[in-house]
């Protein structure tokens, strides 16, 4: 784990001597941590600069200063890359299961939260079939303090609606979805690939919402042909 100033991160870097071919910036899903990305991290033999960073609060983060919006999360990474996610903010109801996870959370603690959100992030496959992926989930959840959790939803839950830009993105763009995604489910990456120009879509099959740990083959063949082709 390396760091600058209080951002820690975890990162990948080409063998020496290749020149790298770019970097590539990857935030983790809520309620895990960075180490979600490490199957990804192996894009570095491709040529590619991989940073995973830890969101505050997240993965032993106990004196980080808890996230009050994405704007705090954007300013620490000065970056972004999606996968398994929507525009759209958080709906009435949406915003009510956040409200009754933060008393969860401040009541019970982050088992209690794994726990509840596990079968809603993991696909029915994996959840069926990938016992060790159900535990590698719990366990980067259990890492993450009470206070990251509880800044994380009321970021999450005070976000602002996204969709109007999508149409003045002009740069290439990946949007990547698992076929058993429940929380961002296929039909909203859909509607951003229609929204964006040029962007392309790719399905994991036999993925829920953490498509990259539930299937990192495939996902990580999706990112290395964009990226190859593309960037």
């Amino acid at each position: 784990m390396a760091n600058i100033g209080r951002l820690r991160y975890l990162e990948a870097v080409p063998h020496a001597g290749d020149r790298p071919r770019g970097t590539l910036l990857l935030l983790h899903a809520f309620p895990l941590n960075a180490r979600m990305w490490e199957a990804q991290l192996a894009l570095a033999d491709s040529g590619w600069r991989v940073i995973a960073p830890q969101l505050r609060g997240f993965d032993g983060g106990a004196g980080d200063p808890p996230a009050t919006s994405v704007d705090d999360y954007a300013g620490d990474v000065q970056g972004l890359v999606l996968a398994d996610t929507r525009s759209q903010a958080d709906t009435p109801e949406g915003v009510a299961g956040r409200t009754r996870l933060l008393q969860v959370v401040q009541d019970k603690g982050a088992p209690a939260v794994a726990d509840e959100m596990i079968p809603k992030l993991l696909g029915a496959t994996t959840l069926q079939t990938r016992p060790a992926v159900v535990e590698q989930v719990r366990s980067l959840v259990l890492a993450s303090t009470t206070e990251g959790i509880a800044g994380a939803i009321r970021a999450l839950m005070t976000r602002p609606d996204s969709t109007p830009l999508l149409a003045s993105i002009h740069v290439p763009t990946l949007i990547i979805v698992g076929e058993e995604d429940t929380l961002t489910p296929p039909a909203a990456s859909e509607e951003m690939h229609r929204a964006i120009s040029g962007s392309e879509l790719v399905h994991i099959a036999g993925a829920g919402h953490l498509s990259n740990l539930e299937q990192p083959g495939l996902f990580n063949a999706a990112l290395a042909g964009f990226l190859t082709h593309r960037v």
